[in-house]
């Protein structure tokens, strides 16, 4: 019975079953050979026999998008093959490129590599040719591609012990996979940028798994990975709409556990690079959740001590947020002064060069309800012992608008300033400080003599209650000395001791 069943069965299948093995069993033979001169004498027999369209394997692809795709031998050229097969060959080559090549021994499996450069290179070319049509079964293809491939957790051993950012000057470490991880993020790129992508069929293969994985290459230690990603993910925010919230918040958390836990992360400059240019594109009235990502995330991102490495996009991403909504700058500014390094001069330069370009946009409105609090600070920074925070605090005076708001508040911020300024006169070391500090001294006597006259005398009396608070509590402790150190004669004598009293009950 068994005989009949198969003899009916037609003998083109038996071929076509052989055929299909030999061909997979030679590809995955020359994957994992490390011998170059086997692997192409087996490609070439490959396809001289295999110059027909085969069937693609369900084990690659789902078989609910594969219904009616046929993939041509993934060794042969574009150029050998039929326009209506390019696009097949296209995704046999995607599915030769998901095997994945070892280059932590440069001699291992150096035919498997170069097989795999060549076969990226020539996917680029003919992505950039145009004539690739990103249909579900590519898309699906490229993205497990994609995912095989760049998706890793890199070793402990790259990862610096320090805290990110206090080495800035050490040498950036570079992946030795490079050279196909490159060619594999364009390929990422050309496809989230191509005009005729569907965005509705994309977004369940870029999915939120997807997101996530591609966020934690962010902690690369190779600075050119980390720009592929920064460019890619702006694609992905502009392309797939529907994921943006998501995309926000899982960014959140990134800066959440960077601030509160680890303070170790590479890739926080490049995250809010793109979200500089996200915010740039909020629309006006801000939303709830805009605000929130400010004061929760961005705000706390002054605390951090590697805040030097990405100091300069978030100020950019502030600016941004205040330029959407001028009374965010009050909330802004009481950030930075919750935040203010008290022992980091470094930070401290920085926060002040940031609070200018705060002040540059604030009104005056959300100027008189911070200004104290604010200028209190400024004054402490005036007489800074390091000369650079000195120096840094008397040039804000130089800016046109913040000049302005002094001037118009100078009833409040004078008696402020005015005693910093004194001290520097009198003590501090640095000559440049001091030119500075006479300089806006000649500027107040210009703005308002009055005024300064009237701090300077407030000054004055407040010295003078100070010097008698002191000389008192100086003969309050001399007279305390002399009284402990008092001993008196009778103290030394020795007193008789009276005998007990008679008891009065009779024992």
């Amino acid at each position: 019975m068994l005989k009949q069943i198969l003899s009916k069965l037609p003998r083109k299948l038996q071929k076509f079953d052989s055929l299909d093995s030999s061909g997979i069993d030679s590809r995955n033979h020359t994957s994992h050979s490390g011998n170059g001169a086997q692997c192409t004498s087996i490609g070439d027999s490959i396809s001289n026999r295999l110059s027909v369209v085969k069937r693609v394997s369900s084990a690659v692809f789902p078989a609910s998008i594969m219904v009616g795709v046929e993939a041509v031998e993934p060794n042969l050229s574009f150029a050998d093959v039929s326009d209506p097969q390019k696009q097949n060959l296209f995704i046999s080559k995607l599915n030769l490129c998901c095997e994945v090549s070892d280059f932590s021994d440069p001699d291992k499996t150096s035919a498997e590599q170069d097989l795999k450069h060549q076969t990226l290179v020539e996917l680029v070319n003919f992505v950039n040719s145009g004539s690739a049509k990103f249909n579900e079964p590519a898309i699906a293809a490229m993205c497990k591609m994609c995912a095989i491939n760049l998706f890793r957790v890199f070793p402990p051993k790259h990862r610096s012990n320090r805290t990110s950012g206090e080495a800035e000057d050490e040498e950036p470490m570079f992946d030795p996979s490079w050279s196909n991880l490159q060619l594999v993020y364009d390929l990422l790129l050309r496809f989230i940028s191509c005009s005729s992508l569907d965005a509705k069929v994309a977004k369940k293969y870029v999915d939120h798994s997807f997101i996530l994985r591609l966020l934690d290459l962010f902690d690369s230690e190779d600075p050119r990975e980390r720009d592929c990603l920064k460019t890619i993910l702006h694609r992905i925010y502009g392309k797939l709409m529907v994921h943006r919230p998501f995309l926000r918040k899982a960014v959140s958390n990134i800066i959440y556990r960077f601030v509160f836990e680890t303070e170790r992360h590479n890739g926080i400059a490049e995250l809010l690079e793109i979200f500089g240019s996200i915010i740039s594109g909020f629309a006006v009235p801000l939303k709830e959740e805009h605000k929130m990502f400010l004061w929760r995330a961005l705000i706390p991102l002054h605390k951090p001590k590697p805040v030097g490495v990405y100091h300069q996009q978030l100020t950019y991403c502030i600016i941004q947020f205040i330029d959407k909504d001028p009374k965010l700058a009050n909330s802004v500014i009481t950030g930075l002064l919750k935040y203010w390094p008290v022992t980091n001069s470094q930070k401290e330069f920085m926060f002040i060069s940031e609070l200018e370009e705060i002040l540059e946009m604030t009104s005056m409105a959300e100027f008189l309800t911070i200004m104290v609090p604010l200028f209190r600070r400024v004054a402490f920074c005036i007489n800074s012992s390091h000369y650079q925070v000195a120096e840094r605090a008397h040039l804000l005076w130089n800016n046109e608008h913040i000049f302005n708001l002094i001037m118009h508040n100078r009833q409040v911020i004078f008696p402020l300033i005015f005693p910093a300024l004194e001290r520097n006169s009198g003590n501090h070391w640095n000559q440049a400080v001091l030119n500075l500090t006479q300089s806006i001294k000649k500027m107040f006597c210009e703005m308002d003599e009055e005024l300064v006259l009237a701090c300077q005398r407030k000054m004055e009396e407040e010295n003078s209650r100070s010097s008698e608070a002191a000389e008192k509590r100086k003969l309050a402790w001399e007279r305390l000395e002399t009284a402990a150190s008092f001993k008196p004669a009778a103290a030394n004598m020795i007193l008789p001791v009276k005998p007990p009293a008679a008891c009065p009950v009779a024992c």
